[in-house]
């Protein structure tokens, strides 16, 4: 029958995969559904309501969301924290020999940061609803704006990425992306009061620096400008490829901005449809214009960054 022999076919191409011999992982790859559920009860921890109208006092939904956020994430951490030396096997990672006990650490630990993310969080609502006219109130932000579904979203996965917890936090990431349209790898730094508005199309790569009170509208990259090749041609990883944005920063839409050594100045303002692939300094009003980019220092160094 052609279905045994197709599938006969399937499964000797799978046991020739670098990363994919069934004896180490088969099964074994971290459950998206299950980190997609945990994820969903974490964005309602952060804003009680955000999916449900059940009532309950705010200590006991806590303790019972929380107790099904360890039940969902703590055997996917298991599955996943192999990966740390599956996936770099060459560069000499041991293996932990208590897996188990590694995942119940990290899972307590990551637990322990929710009230500093929660805090955060609550920045990033007022920073929203302070950056768009448009806003009528504090519920309308947390329960209607992309944007702050993907900071909180990010914030979360961020701890885990801190806590080097492989796969998880891409899983995270990629339901973000799919669901607001807003690309932020786990590994940025993103600083207080973040404001995203509108958001479609934004992509903020790993090792974004992003300073406090920072805005940025629809279509900009923070990119990599250059992957550089180890001696085996190799991409480089974990260094600095994405740039850095000082705090007070405003980036209109559609604009690009690449390079690890790219540093945007404090209280800037980077105007829409602009690519950029150098520093500017504090205070800057940087535009494109019919001969290319304009870089200019504000003379209205103490009022609101604006066009």
């Amino acid at each position: 029958m052609q279905i045994d022999e197709t599938a006969k076919q399937l499964a000797e191409l799978y046991a020739t995969g670098h990363e994919d011999r069934p004896d180490n992982v088969l099964w074994n790859y971290p459950a998206a559904d299950r980190v997609v559920s945990a994820l969903k009860t974490l964005i309602h921890v952060m804003f009680p309501g955000f999916y449900t109208s059940e009532a309950e006092e705010l200590e006991a939904l806590f303790t019972k969301q929380l107790k099904e956020v360890s039940t969902l994430l703590l055997p996917e951490i298991e599955r996943a924290v192999p990966f740390r030396w599956l996936s770099a096997a060459e560069k000499g990672v041991e293996p932990i020999t208590d897996v188990k006990g590694e995942a119940r650490r990290i899972l307590d630990e990551f637990i322990c940061t929710l009230p500093s993310v929660r805090k955060m969080v609550i920045d990033d609502v007022v920073a929203a609803y302070n950056g768009d006219p448009a806003a009528i109130s504090y519920a309308e932000v947390k329960l209607a704006y992309p944007g702050l579904l993907a900071i909180t979203s990010h914030r979360i996965a961020h701890e885990l990425y801190l806590l080097n917890v492989p796969i998880i936090p891409r899983i995270m990431n990629e339901w973000t992306h799919a669901k607001a349209g807003i690309d932020i790898h786990p590994g940025a730094t993103i600083g207080s009061s973040f404001f995203i508005d509108h958001g479609t199309g934004v992509v903020i790569g790993e090792t974004t620096k992003i300073g406090s009170g920072v805005k940025i509208y629809q279509g900009v990259t923070l990119g990599a400008k250059s992957f550089p090749l180890d001696e085996h041609g190799n991409p480089i990883k974990h260094i600095q490829r994405h740039p850095t944005v000082e705090d007070h920063v405003v980036i209109y839409a559609n604009t690009t901005v690449l390079g690890g050594k790219t540093v945007l100045g404090h209280d800037s303002t980077i105007g829409g449809n602009v690519f950029l692939m150098e520093s500017v300094p504090p205070h800057s009003f940087v535009t494109k214009t019919g001969d290319g980019v304009t870089v200019r220092i504000k003379e209205n160094q103490g009022l609101p960054n604006s066009l």
